[in-house]
């Protein structure tokens, strides 16, 4: 599972002119079940992402093709975890590390 940390390098306001755009990208991976959990961090300086089911290696390249990305406004720092707990609801993307 991986946490994608985003930063934003431009004005809010640069931002929200690739809102829609990047609210998009971002239904389309919840669409495949990439994406299991997203917002805003606080104070509003990026956003966080949950991902799971997908390799580092994929994970690099959804976030360079987040309109964010593209438009210069953030940058992301990608955390990769073992999810060997969670709740009921995340019982699926539960893992089991080897030992």
């Amino acid at each position: 599972m991986f946490v994608m940390e985003l930063t934003y390098t431009a004005p809010v306001e640069d931002v929200e002119d690739e809102m829609d755009a990047h609210i998009s990208w971002l239904d389309g991976y919840y669409a495949s079940g990439v994406f299991l959990a997203s917002g805003r961090k606080v104070p509003r300086d990026g956003g966080v992402i949950l991902a799971g089911g997908v390799s580092r290696a994929e994970v690099e390249r959804i976030a360079a093709e987040d309109p964010f990305t593209v438009a210069g406004v953030c940058s992301y720092r990608i955390t990769e975890f073992i999810a060997t707990k969670t709740s009921a609801d995340l019982s699926t993307v539960r893992e089991n590390p080897a030992v």
